[in-house]
């Protein structure tokens, strides 16, 4: 059930003139080629709500007070994601406007309440009463003189009061969770996975956020730094919530690790691969002659099987790094590319790659022969080449793994026949052509679990049945054409910018801000 959607919630405006301007619920257009409909909120507050009967009526008063006392006109927007105690009917007792979302999960609420605002700016914080709405002047000042795209509230910037967050949350989670982000995605929070922030729909626009679940707190730092938005942080009060907590600490940390990781190649891949490579090459080159004496420690035969082992598990991890980079651009999770990913997508071909393969194969079969020159000449009697024989089979193991995986390299960057690249398919395209786009689907980790501190969570996430998947069919081009960049970002041209409205319709609607970005 939805409320009125042209008149509830709405403070500080007047909503005789809410449909002015729009196109209705059926138009195509997007928001930025509107003009701003008269009577329209400024400010949209989205909180998603799970049974949360004992704190949502608070939340939505404090909020409905922060917008007044801010200046603003602004909307109050619960989305009850199947709470069984009453929430929504509080909820709208209290002012806001309801939107009913029947998929479970943090992130499959939040965006269906970011479809259904009509804001220019959008709010979002927990409906459990840890957040002050009440001071929403502080968070929206950057985005109202242009000085922001993206606004996090800190709490390690400002106040947690005793009893808000677990000493575990505080001490360890929410700060490793942090530093692990920052160092991924080259960007720099001191909260990353606060549960106050406002953006404005331009921002929201250019994140294409898609988690379904509470990875939804680490995506948006990471899609906003992925968009080059201007971010800046204030300082907030992190109050003890309402109710029990639905946090479940090592689960839910390890979901946002496993989320960052897994949107990481080059560290979680290609790095570490690098340095087992270079370890076991340099090892079993140092051993070739024979034993090396540290003197605290004589290094043998059973070390050059050790590095042997690193050398080909080390290129195994790097060439999987390679696939798990162009899958991740395909499926829309652009990484900021660095060496040397950014060198190998560049030279790589088909043929280079073989090539280098029959080198790395040749040259260990070459030393097979050396071996087996030796033992002929000894009348096939006793032999002691382990060492040789160990580096050839690493240099075959490693030019046939080169050579194979060229070829699949090929087949998901341009098809069979480079059918991809002559077409101009890019995954922009594709998604503008069938009507979907990737989600943080069954591909991905997804789910309501609670970040560290931010434990207004929906429980009981699941992947949306007959979502596509993200998959891997060729490298994004990213120097794609605008087309492209605008139907990936589910715009259609004209005018963008913070101050671009959304056209009237019902909650139901797209609103010119895709619901799901699938």
């Amino acid at each position: 059930m939805v409320n009125d959607w042209r008149t509830a919630g709405v403070v500080g405006t007047s909503t005789d003139d809410a449909g002015s301007g729009s196109t209705g619920s059926g138009s195509t257009g997007s928001a930025a080629t509107l003009p701003q409909a008269v009577g329209w909120p400024e400010v949209s507050v989205v909180m998603p709500c799970l049974n949360e009967a004992g704190s949502v009526g608070i939340c939505v008063g404090k909020a409905l007070a922060g917008l007044s006392a801010a200046g603003v006109a602004g909307e109050v927007v619960v989305v009850d994601n199947g709470s069984t105690d009453g929430s929504a009917a509080i909820a709208t007792a209290a002012g806001a406007r309801v939107v009913a979302e029947s998929r479970r999960g943090y992130g499959n609420a939040y965006l269906a309440g970011f479809a259904a605002a009509r804001g220019r700016f959008l709010v979002m914080g927990d409906a459990d009463d840890t957040y002050d709405f009440a001071d929403l002047g502080a968070l929206l000042a950057p985005l109202r003189a242009g000085q922001a795209d993206y606004v996090l509230g800190s709490r390690f910037a400002g106040e947690i009061l005793p009893g808000a967050m677990p000493w575990l949350h505080r001490y360890v989670g929410n700060p490793v969770l942090t530093g692990i982000l920052n160092r991924l995605f080259d960007v720099r929070s001191s909260d990353a996975h606060s549960g106050m922030r406002a953006f404005t729909t331009d921002a929201y626009r250019r994140m294409q956020l898609r988690c379904e679940g509470m990875e939804l707190a680490s995506e948006l730092v990471i899609a906003a730094g992925r968009a080059d938005l201007r971010i800046e942080e204030v300082p907030i009060t992190y109050h003890p919530r309402v109710g029990a907590s639905k946090l479940h600490s090592l689960r839910d940390g390890w979901r946002h690790l496993r989320f960052m990781l897994l949107l990481a190649p080059r560290h979680l891949f290609v790095l570490p691969g690098l340095v087992l490579l270079g370890l076991g090459a340099v090892g079993q080159l140092a051993l070739l002659p024979g034993s090396l004496d540290l003197g605290f420690h004589r290094l043998d035969l059973h070390f050059s099987v050790l590095f042997a082992l690193f050398t080909i598990l080390g290129w195994q991890l790097v060439l999987l790094g390679v696939f798990a980079d162009v899958h991740n651009h395909a499926a829309g999770w652009q990484e900021r590319r660095r060496w040397p990913l950014t060198s190998i997508h560049r030279r790589f071909t088909l043929e280079r790659g073989l090539a280098l393969g029959a080198v790395l194969f040749t040259a260990g079969l070459a030393i097979d022969g050396f071996v087996l020159a030796r033992w002929l000449a000894n009348a096939m009697g006793p032999l002691n080449e382990l060492r040789p024989a160990l580096l050839a089979m690493s240099l075959m193991v490693l030019g046939a793994q080169t050579a194979f995986g060229s070829f699949f390299l090929r087949l998901v960057t341009a098809g069979p026949s480079g059918g991809h690249g002559r077409s101009g398919w890019t995954p922009g395209a594709a998604a503008a052509a069938t009507g979907a786009a990737p989600t943080c689907g069954s591909s991905w980790p997804v789910g309501g679990s609670a970040t560290p501190g931010t434990d207004q969570a929906t429980e009981g996430d699941a992947a949306t049945p007959g979502r596509p998947r993200p998959g891997a069919a060729a490298v994004p081009d990213e120097t794609a054409s605008p087309a492209g960049e605008a139907a990936a970002r589910g715009q259609s041209g004209g005018r963008s910018g913070a101050d671009a409205p959304a056209p009237a319709g019902p909650p139901g609607t797209p609103l010119g801000i895709p619901a799901h970005q699938h």
